[in-house]
C-alpha cells in the first residue's frame, strides 16, 4: 500500500481510498452530484499532504497543510449532508470518525508549524 511512517500521510491516503470506494457505492445507487464533490475533496486531502511534505519552505508547508485541512472540512460537510439527507441509506459514521481524526491532526500541524514561524 503506502510506504511511509508519517501518520498524516498514512491516514490521508487511507481516507482517500475509503472515499473512492464510498463514491463507487454512491454512484451505483445513482447519487452522482454529491459523490463527485466528496471524491474531489476527499482525495485532495492526501494530495495536498504529499505536496506539503515536499514543500520548498515552512511557509509552503503550512499553506499546503492548510489546504488539506480545508478539504477535510469540506469532506466532513458532504458526509454530514449525505447522512442527514439519506439520499443513499448507508452508515456514514466510520467516514465521519475518520475525517474528524484527520481534521484534528491537520489543525494541530498547521497551528504548531504556524506558531514556529512566528518565533
Amino acid at each position: 500500500m503506502i510506504r511511509t511512517n508519517n501518520p498524516v500521510q498514512i491516514k490521508s491516503f487511507e481516507f482517500a481510498l475509503s472515499i473512492v470506494k464510498l463514491s463507487k457505492k454512491l454512484q451505483s445507487n445513482s447519487e452522482f452530484v454529491i459523490s463527485k464533490q466528496l471524491l474531489r475533496c476527499g482525495t485532495s486531502i492526501g494530495a495536498n499532504v504529499e505536496e506539503a511534505l515536499a514543500g520548498q519552505s515552512r511557509k509552503d508547508f503550512v499553506s499546503k497543510m492548510s489546504i488539506s485541512s480545508k478539504e477535510a472540512r469540506e469532506s466532513r460537510y458532504w458526509l454530514r449532508l449525505l447522512q442527514a439527507s439519506q439520499l443513499v441509506e448507508l452508515d456514514y459514521s466510520k467516514y465521519l470518525n475518520e475525517i474528524d481524526v484527520l481534521i484534528r491532526i491537520l489543525t494541530a500541524i498547521v497551528k504548531t508549524t504556524s506558531h514556529k514561524n512566528e518565533e
